[in-house]
C-alpha cells in the first residue's frame, strides 16, 4: 500500500508541480548556468547507495570549495538557491527518486556515505530498515532546527512506527510547516 501511495503521489505531484519545477530550472540556468540538477550518492534502504536528485542551489563547483554539509549562511549558496532551499523547492526532483523506487515520499532523510560513521550498527540497521523519504518525522516536526540526536530519535521512531496513516500525517505536518511563519 505504501509503494502505491508513493507512486501515485509522486506522479500526481510531478504533473501538478511541473510548471514550478520548470520555473526553478530556468531560474537556476539563467543565474548560474547548467547543470540545473545536483546529483549525489546517498544511502537508502538497507544502506544501498543511490543517486539523489535535487535542484542545484549552490555554485557549480561547490563540492571542491567546502564540506558536504552546509549552513544557511554558506557562501556557496546562490541567490536563487537560497530561495529554493527556504521553500524546499530544491527537493522536488526527488519525486523522480520516488518513482524509481530509491526513495519514498515519507521516511528518514537519506544520508551521504560519510555519515554512516555517525551511527551505531544497531541504529544504522534500524534507520535503514525503511526506504528514505523526501520528508520525515524530523523534518515535519522540527524542519532544519533538529539536532543530530533529535533527528536520529525521530528517524528511529518512524522506523518502528511507520504506517500509511503516519505517512499521511507527516505529509500534512510538512505542508503546514512549509506554509508556516517565514516559509515564503
Amino acid at each position: 500500500m505504501k509503494r502505491l501511495l508513493d507512486v501515485l503521489g509522486a506522479a500526481l505531484a510531478l504533473v501538478l508541480l511541473s510548471p514550478l519545477m520548470l520555473g526553478a530550472a530556468l531560474a537556476i540556468a539563467l543565474e548560474s548556468g547548467r547543470p540545473v540538477l545536483f546529483r549525489q550518492q546517498r544511502l537508502g534502504l538497507r544502506g544501498q547507495p543511490f543517486e539523489i536528485l535535487k535542484f542545484r542551489s549552490m555554485v557549480r563547483d561547490a563540492a571542491s570549495r567546502g564540506p558536504h554539509w552546509t549552513s544557511a549562511t554558506d557562501p556557496r549558496i546562490t541567490r536563487v538557491g537560497a530561495f529554493l532551499r527556504r521553500t524546499s523547492i530544491d527537493e522536488l526532483p526527488q519525486l523522480l527518486n520516488v518513482l524509481r523506487g530509491d526513495m519514498s515520499l515519507v521516511g528518514p532523510r537519506p544520508d551521504v556515505p560519510a555519515m554512516r560513521a555517525d551511527y551505531t550498527d544497531a541504529a544504522w540497521a534500524e534507520r535503514c530498515s525503511v526506504r528514505p523519504g523526501i520528508t520525515g518525522l524530523a523534518q515535519a516536526l522540527l524542519r532544519s532546527q533538529a539536532t543530530p540526536e533529535q533527528r536520529l530519535a525521530l528517524d528511529l521512531r518512524y522506523a518502528r512506527e511507520h504506517s500509511v496513516w503516519l505517512d499521511l500525517k507527516i505529509m500534512l505536518w510538512t505542508v503546514r510547516r512549509l506554509h508556516g511563519p517565514g516559509a515564503f
